[in-house]
């Protein structure tokens, strides 16, 4: 496949966008080569500035779980945006939209949206400190919540020792309030709670990890975090931004069976818009402004155009509740088909999937944290990324990072897939 006019289109905007992208994963670094400007995409499939023809695995990361330009939404969005855009106003389609995702998700009796996962996580954040009068907050390293100051912390020297900015701008003061665990790693995140003794308000965890590749939790684990968060009266924060009406109609919660008492969304609410939403108990969710003391506000929140796509994705996903099943079941299909060729190749490699999410790590030993994530063989990656995408197959193109299934995938396309891999095995 030719990439010219795609070259060509990201020299031009490296000059007026830093490092050329508005998201650092999109610029190859970790894959190298030049990214991909895309032109269109429908259903399974995204069509570039060249002419090329892909089949899409990240399916803008995690929302287009019925395929690209899935008519209704796209109808229901032309529609609204005739009525007009933006209003900052209230609006009766938010309340549509409230009340659906309540009826949807366990635990939840309120939920405010917001634009993006990265203010629904910061948000959240705010409210358990102010609900609970603490300032500490737990998180797990691999697991991302947005760009946010506090979740920009890398490990420190030992597991109950403060944590450290990750990123020049976040100040010594943030990170000291946020204390780093493993994941998967009971034991650890007991230390954290033992050394910091009703001083935790939150402990904030992709209950599915995505940003590490896809790591499910161990058998115990979520029951082990909620337990451990009743005893000391910490908030336990589920960041479903990824997995949230992707994995089951109510989420993780409903999957695993275990209740978070505040939870957060984006990717599939949206509809492919930008939508953040966070959701607890009334209890909890009264402490926000106008009826609270915790601010949190903003002008486009609950935007017409979001909130119309966002209710016409939720309200097909919760008519059609067999979404679920054949989306499990072609995301099984297709991890069965690469573990078939890549074993056949003699490759080392271990493939995690939970639901329609799934990775292959190059790497014979289980993938269960971010340290185990980061010991796959990355160079043997990055010519599986491009090799497949030579074959036409578009993966994340980064080793720690989910593959997202979508719907309007046929079984001729996971076919497809399966073949490339074994090409390309051929050559790894």
């Amino acid at each position: 496949m030719q990439y010219k006019r795609s070259s060509l289109l990201f020299s031009e905007a490296e000059k007026v966008i830093p490092g050329g992208v508005n998201s650092p994963v999109r610029a190859f670094k970790s894959v190298g080569g030049t990214p991909i400007f895309v032109k269109s995409a429908k259903g399974a499939y995204l069509y570039d500035e060249d002419g090329n023809k892909l089949i899409d695995y990240i399916n803008s990361w995690g929302p287009m779980i019925l395929g690209h330009a899935y008519q209704p939404v796209i109808d229901a969005i032309t529609d609204r945006a005739k009525k007009g855009t933006s209003f900052g106003m209230p609006t009766e389609l938010e309340t549509k939209i409230a009340s659906l995702a309540v009826s949807m998700v366990p635990n939840i009796d309120k939920i405010r949206f917001v634009n993006s996962g990265t203010e629904a996580c910061m948000s959240a954040i705010r409210l358990a400190r102010g609900f609970t009068k603490r300032d500490k907050i737990i998180k797990f390293a691999g697991c991302y919540h947005g760009h946010s100051d506090s979740f920009l912390i890398q490990a420190g020297s030992g597991a109950i020792t403060f944590g450290s900015p990750n990123s020049p701008g976040v100040t010594e003061g943030t990170a000291k309030d946020t204390l780093l665990a493993n994941y998967n790693d009971l034991e650890n995140v007991k230390s954290l709670f033992e050394a910091n003794k009703n001083q935790i308000a939150a402990l904030i965890v992709e209950p599915v990890a995505g940003n590490m590749g896809c790591i499910p939790p161990a058998k115990g684990f979520l029951e082990g975090l909620k337990k451990l968060c009743v005893e000391n009266q910490t908030l336990l924060i589920f960041d479903e931004v990824m997995t949230g009406f992707r994995l089951a109609r109510g989420g993780v919660q409903e999957l695993f069976g275990v209740d978070a008492d505040i939870v957060c969304f984006g990717k599939v609410i949206g509809g492919g818009l930008p939508v953040g939403a966070f959701a607890a108990r009334s209890e909890i969710m009264n402490f926000l402004a106008p009826l609270g003391p915790v601010y949190q506000a903003g002008t486009l929140s609950g935007n017409p155009l979001a909130m119309e796509a966002g209710l016409t994705m939720l309200t097909a996903l919760n008519n059609n509740p067999e979404v679920f099943k054949r989306l499990d079941e072609k995301t099984a299909y297709l991890e069965n088909g690469i573990r078939e060729v890549l074993t056949q190749n003699n490759i080392v490699f271990t493939i995690n999937r939970v639901g329609s999410m799934i990775s292959v790590h190059f790497d014979a030993s289980p993938v269960i944290d971010f340290q185990s994530a980061k010991n796959g063989d990355n160079e043997t990656f990055k010519k599986f990324f491009h090799g497949m995408l030579h074959e036409g197959i578009y993966i994340a193109p980064s080793a720690y990072e989910s593959w997202f299934i979508t719907d309007a995938l046929t079984y001729d396309d996971l076919d497809f897939t399966i073949n490339a891999v074994d090409k390309v095995a051929k050559n790894l």
